[in-house]
This record gives C-alpha cells, sequence and structure tokens, in this order.
C-alpha cells in the first residue's frame, strides 16, 4: 500500500513538471484564496487583540484589593469606619480569587519607597512587587527589552522617568544592575506607560520582592476580569469571599449591606479589613469626603458596564461583517482555483488517455489510476496553498506597515489556511480521477 502511494506521488510529480507554466497558473486561484484566507484571519485576529489591548488600556476591566480599610466620616450615612491598615491580605487570598469565574489574570504584590544602588550612586524611588501578567493588564508598551522571565526572577522592569533619571536614556538603562536590600537585580524591560504614574515605579517580580523585604503578606492583588462589564460583579464576588475567609461574616454574623461605600465599610457592625474597588469606582470617588461618593455611586449603578458593553457588542458586529466580507472574497477564490484545477486534470485525462491504458494493462487497478489523478489535484492545491501562506504573511506585514493595522498570524491560521488548501484538492480532484479510473483499457490504447 505504502510503495503504490509513493509511485502515485512520483507520477503524479513528474507530470507535474512536464506542464510547469501550466500547473503553475493553475495554482493561482488557490495561491490568491489560501493568501486571502490567512490575511483575513491575520487582520482580524490582530484588530480585535488590539481593541481588546486599547479597552484594557483604558483600566476598564480592571478591580482593586487592598489591604486595610481608611474608610472615614460615613456614620451620618450608616456606614462603618473602617480599621486602618491591615496585614490579613495574603497568598492565599490571591489564590481562591484566581479561581473565581470571569477573573482573567491576577497580580498580588507589595509596595514600598525606598532607596536603590546603581553603581556610586543612589535614587529613592517607589518599588511594585507585581505578577508576570501585569504588563498585559496594562497592555505595556515596551521601549525596550522585554516582561519577566519568571515570577521569582532577578529581573526588574523600569518606567521612562526612572530610567531616564537614573542612566540619562532609556536605551543605556537596559542591561543594567540595581541593588535593593543586599540584593541585585537586572533591568530586562523599560516601559512608557502614564497610568498610575507607572513611568516614576520600579516594577519586581512579587515573590522576589517579599523575599528581599521578608514580607509574607499582600499590600494588593490587582485583578482583571474577562469583559469589562464584569468588573462590578467579580468585585462583589471578591468582596463577598475575602469577608467569609478574614471572618467578617459567619453563622452567626450573616448581614450584608448594600452599595459600594457601605459594602466597604464591613457587614454586621464589623469594619472589614481590606477594601475592593473597580478603577472606576476608584477614579470617581477619588477626592471625595465619604458621604458624597457614596451619593455619587448610588446614583450611578453599574457605572463600569452599560457604555462598555455597547462598545464591545458594536466592535463583535463591526468585526462579523468584516470577517463575513472577507470569507466571501477567499470563498470565491478558492471556488475559482478549484474550478481551475478540476479543469486541467479533465484535460490531462484527455492528453494522457493512452497512458491510463498502458497502466492498466499492466495491471494497475481502477483505484490506483484513480489516486494518481487524486494525489496530481491535491498536490497542485498543496504546493498552491503553501505559495499562498507564504503571499499571505507577506501581504499582512505590508498592510500592517502601510495601514497600521496590527496582524497577528497564529499557528490555527496556518493550519486552517493549509487544510483548506488540500481539500479544495480532493473536492475539485475527485471527479476528474474518478472519470480516469473508469476509462476502459482497450478503448484507452486506441486513443491518438
Amino acid at each position: 500500500m505504502a510503495q503504490r502511494m509513493v509511485l502515485n506521488v512520483k507520477l503524479a510529480v513528474d507530470s507535474l513538471n512536464r506542464n510547469k507554466l501550466r500547473s503553475a497558473l493553475t495554482m493561482l486561484g488557490v495561491i490568491i484564496g489560501v493568501a486571502a484566507v490567512l490575511t483575513m484571519v491575520a487582520l482580524g485576529t490582530g484588530a480585535r487583540g488590539s481593541v481588546e489591548q486599547e479597552v484594557t488600556s483604558a483600566g476598564t476591566n480592571l478591580i482593586y484589593v487592598k489591604s486595610g480599610n481608611y474608610t472615614r466620616g460615613g456614620e451620618g450615612v450608616g456606614i462603618l469606619s473602617g480599621r486602618g491598615a491591615a496585614d490579613t491580605l495574603s497568598v492565599a487570598d490571591s489564590e481562591e480569587i484566581a479561581k473565581l469565574l470571569g477573573v482573567r489574570d491576577i497580580s498580588p504584590g507589595n509596595s514600598l519607597r525606598t532607596f536603590i544602588g546603581f553603581g556610586e550612586g543612589q535614587s529613592f524611588v517607589r518599588i511594585q512587587g507585581v505578577s508576570d501578567a501585569f504588563a498585559r493588564m496594562y497592555a505595556w508598551d515596551f521601549l525596550a527589552g522585554a516582561n519577566f522571565s519568571s515570577a521569582a526572577s532577578d529581573e526588574v522592569i523600569v518606567g521612562r522617568s526612572i530610567a531616564g533619571d537614573i542612566f540619562g536614556s532609556y536605551v543605556d538603562a537596559l542591561g543594567k544592575r540595581v541593588q535593593l536590600r543586599g540584593s541585585s537585580f537586572e533591568i530586562v524591560g523599560v516601559i512608557d506607560d502614564s497610568t498610575d504614574d507607572h513611568n516614576e515605579v520600579l516594577f519586581i517580580p512579587w515573590e522576589s520582592l517579599q523575599s528581599t523585604i521578608n514580607k509574607q503578606n499582600l499590600d494588593s492583588i490587582i485583578v482583571s476580569t474577562n469583559r469589562a462589564g464584569e468588573a462590578a460583579s467579580v468585585a462583589e464576588e471578591i468582596r463577598l469571599m475575602l469577608r467569609q475567609r478574614h471572618g467578617i461574616i459567619n453563622e452567626a454574623n450573616a448581614e450584608a449591606r448594600a452599595g459600594y461605600l457601605a459594602n466597604q465599610g464591613g457587614a454586621g457592625g464589623i469594619p472589614d479589613d481590606f477594601t475592593v474597588e473597580t478603577q472606576a469606582e476608584e477614579v470617581l470617588t477619588r477626592g471625595l469626603y465619604t458621604p458624597a461618593a457614596a451619593f455619587a455611586l448610588a446614583n450611578l449603578p453599574k457605572l463600569d458596564q452599560v457604555n462598555l458593553e455597547e462598545m464591545t457588542d458594536t466592535l463583535d458586529k463591526a468585526n462579523e461583517t468584516m470577517t463575513a466580507l472577507l470569507a466571501s472574497i477567499a470563498g470565491a477564490s478558492l471556488f475559482v482555483g478549484g474550478i481551475g484545477i478540476m479543469n486541467i486534470m479533465l484535460v490531462s485525462i484527455t492528453e494522457r488517455t493512452k497512458e491510463i491504458g498502458l497502466r492498466m494493462a499492466t495491471g494497475a487497478k481502477k483505484t490506483d489510476v484513480s489516486r494518481q489523478f487524486l494525489v496530481e489535484a491535491v498536490t497542485l492545491s498543496s504546493v498552491g496553498g503553501v505559495v499562498g501562506l507564504l503571499v499571505g504573511l507577506m501581504l499582512a506585514q505590508v498592510v500592517t506597515l502601510i495601514l497600521g493595522w496590527p496582524a497577528t498570524v497564529t499557528f490555527v491560521s496556518v493550519v486552517v489556511a493549509l487544510g483548506v488548501a488540500a481539500a479544495v484538492g480532493v473536492i475539485f480532484g475527485y471527479y476528474p480521477a474518478q472519470k480516469a479510473a473508469m476509462l476502459d483499457p482497450i478503448d484507452a490504447l486506441r486513443a491518438e
């Protein structure tokens, strides 16, 4: 069986080589179709990723969990005063939060302000421990270098301002080492991100920071959700879970309050030892006295959900429309390419009728003849698919350079493009292959 297949492939390749120009022109339709499919998928995936990145970078899907509760001045509206500082937020809390439905990424961490050493100099900076997911949460733009290689590495990432102040240029900062509390760390990335003054922060893997400063509890946990509109509901789940884990709600005390700041105050007369808020809530209430903040949020329910869900729906519809349009173009090209393959195969059968008769007369079975021509058709479409793949990759890059559209080529899109090309060969080569197999050997040998 294997030997017959190898022989069929050899015969198919020899036949196609005898008419190189005709074979190339036949593959043209498949090349265009596959290139269109790959370009469509690459641009569609890249554009969607860019949109998601923009939405994420706006902070609309972020939730801040902070150790301690500094809520004050809410007694008049029934909001408990917080406990102030606390050290009860733990790594185990972050692990449980990561299991909640709707949570995409999580970054436990600690922060402090201290001196770092570099060469013979020193600088007083803000240091923040984060996970490698932090870069995705804020859609960091790396001016140089890349993200951490592991959660407990001796690597740091610095903001552009720190790199400029200490080393004069972000280019010069890459690869340099800084000292913190007796430990040495290498700068592996420089970012440009004005969010929360990130340009003025030195970021370090949170496990490395905890080990360096000998601290077990967490100062904060930053959470990102799968969708922007889910932030408020996930925040409520986090708040309830932490109350249960920290013993604020139990069987004898199951009272829960409604409303954002009321929830921050506590439950059942016991103040929380943590705070949970979405970034939208944090921005809206920044600088407001507690009663004013409570009033503002009470009149803006689901603040982070309404407009963003409408935006997401609109983007989804636009993406579906573009995908359908490009898919129809690619489908038409592949159909034309398939018709071309079928036409050439039928012509080839007419030209090689005597050859087919001779093969049958010398012992070849109908299945051998059928497979030979089917292999020729699949070879044509597969080679066309590979060439189309290369053309598609080039087109995606050209469009990115000219129009500025992002293009992301995934392994799945490559497999799909090649699979479609092979399928075209099987579908449109089946009929000519069967027609060749049904020829009568005697009539075929008599053919001129």
